[in-house]
This record gives structure tokens, C-alpha cells and sequence, in this order.
């Protein structure tokens, strides 16, 4: 999508706060649910785009909708449904899609928040893990549910995790998918960086990056990418296979039945096929 273009969930408003360098990103898709379909990704990966060229920015605050930032990836996305008919090449083609969206925000030049209420799962905390900060609603909460689908955990996300929890705390979120983190285990474990009232998020994330606005631009985008760089400098390593083993759990009898119960609401039994 070129820069500018019409997106149909995704909004942009520059020129925010007393020194006008902050940005809001809005991603909502109007039902409270916020889903990821192939469509809103694209369009969260191009809306970074925007500010490539953008001197003016210093800080961009992403947020979903007033009741939930997203419930990750849209299974019932009619175009996500093709891939139980794609040969091996377009599945793998079709599940970097997420990886390449995340990578996007997390090389932005300007600094990231992410200002989260209500749900924020799978692909969701995929995606706010590559930003810079998290504020969030004590109310919202955090869950990955992608190995009760029997899948892996993907879109690169497993390094930057354990650099914000360390690696007992990544395990636990990922692999006992079932359970929900709230926003003060959120707080302790290092996923988020603060818990505000309800409905506050946004405000807190621009309180934040007025301070960081106020600061030289330079030095800060300086800092950023040297601390990212030493942060993720082995991440290649823990996510180059992300979409190949995403394909290749979808090609198992436990992601059959894992689906199969989400969609049918009920436990799934899974057998190592």
C-alpha cells in the first residue's frame, strides 16, 4: 500500500502534543474484537511507512480500539482460510506476513508505545512486544494461545519476550496457553511497563511520550537503535525458522483438533500426531 493510501482499520494523527511530535496509530475494526486479518496486517505493516521519512516525529503511540487492542489472528479471515488449500510455498510466503508487520514497528526510528486495553492476545502481544514501551488498563489482560491451537509461537516475538520477562516467565506464557495474564502479572513480569485506571492507556502513553518529545531528537533515536541493536543481536537465531515451523505445525493432527475445538468452544485433546 503506498504511503497515503485509503486503509480501511488502520488511522493516522501526526502533529500531537505541546512540541507536535507525537503520532497516534489507531488500528480498530469496529467490533470490539480487533482481529488481525490479512487485510489489518498489511496495513500495520505499511502504516510504518509513514514515517520513515518523518524528521518531525519523535514518538508514535499504537492503540487499538476503547474495549480491546486485538484478539491476534482472524481465524475465520476468508483469506487465512486459504491456506488449508496453499501448496507448502505459499504457506510459508503467507505466514511471514505477520513476522515482516512486527519487525516493521520494532525498526521504526522514532520511539514506540503501545497503549493497551482490554484483550491483547496471540499475534497481539506478538506485535506490542516489538514496540518500545506498553502502558495498559488494569482491567486488560494478556494471553498466547497458540500452542492450545497447536501451533508454535511465531512472528519473531519469542526473543523479544524474554528480553522484557527472561526465559521461565516466556515459557510459561507460551507454553500454559490457556492461561490469562493480567495486567498486574503483566506488571511484575515485565511485559508491560505500567497499569493505569481503565480507559487511561492512551492518556498515560501520551503523557509518556510528551516527555520523550521534549527531549533531542537525535540522541533519542540514537539510543533507541543501539539499544535494540544489542538487545536483538542473536535474534535471527531464536526466529529465522518461525514460519517454516508454523507450517509445519499446521500440517500436524493437533492443530486440526486444536481449531477445530476453538471454533466448536470446547477442550481439545491433543496426541503428538
Amino acid at each position: 500500500m503506498a504511503q497515503g493510501a485509503e486503509r480501511r482499520f488502520v488511522k493516522v494523527e501526526k502533529g500531537l502534543g505541546p512540541q507536535g511530535r507525537i503520532a497516534v496509530v489507531r488500528f480498530d475494526r469496529g467490533d470490539n474484537v480487533n482481529a488481525f486479518s490479512y487485510q489489518a496486517m498489511r496495513e500495520l505493516r505499511d502504516v510504518t511507512r509513514d514515517f520513515e521519512d518523518d524528521l518531525d516525529t519523535s514518538v508514535v503511540i499504537l492503540t487499538g480500539s476503547a474495549k480491546a487492542f486485538s484478539a491476534g489472528f482472524d481465524l475465520k479471515d476468508p483469506e487465512g482460510r486459504l491456506r488449508d488449500t496453499a501448496t507448502i510455498a505459499e504457506k510459508i510466503h503467507r505466514q511471514r506476513l505477520g513476522p515482516k508487520m512486527s519487525r516493521a514497528w520494532q525498526e521504526m526510528d522514532q520511539v514506540t508505545i503501545a497503549a493497551i486495553e482490554g484483550h491483547c492476545i496471540g499475534g497481539g502481544a506478538a506485535l506490542v512486544v516489538s514496540l518500545d514501551f506498553r502502558f495498559c488498563g488494569k482491567g486488560a489482560h494478556f494471553r498466547i494461545p497458540e500452542v492450545e491451537l497447536g501451533m508454535n509461537m511465531s512472528w519473531g516475538s519469542i526473543p523479544r519476550m524474554i528480553a522484557l520477562m527472561g526465559p521461565a516467565r516466556t515459557k510459561q506464557a507460551v507454553i500454559l496457553a490457556s492461561d490469562r495474564i493480567p495486567a498486574a502479572d503483566a506488571l511484575e513480569w515485565g511485559l508491560v511497563e505500567k497499569v493505569v485506571d481503565d480507559g487511561q492507556a492512551l492518556a498515560a502513553a501520551m503523557e509518556f511520550a510528551e516527555r520523550i518529545a521534549k527531549q533531542p531528537p537525535i540522541p533519542v533515536r540514537m539510543t533507541k537503535t543501539t539499544v535494540n541493536r544489542v538487545t536483538f543481536a542473536l535474534h535471527d537465531l531464536g526466529s529465522h525458522m518461525d514460519a517454516e515451523q508454523n507450517v509445519l505445525t499446521g500440517l500436524t493432527e493437533d492443530y486440526k483438533e486444536g481449531t477445530s475445538a476453538f471454533r466448536e468452544k470446547r477442550k481439545p485433546t491433543f496426541k503428538g500426531r
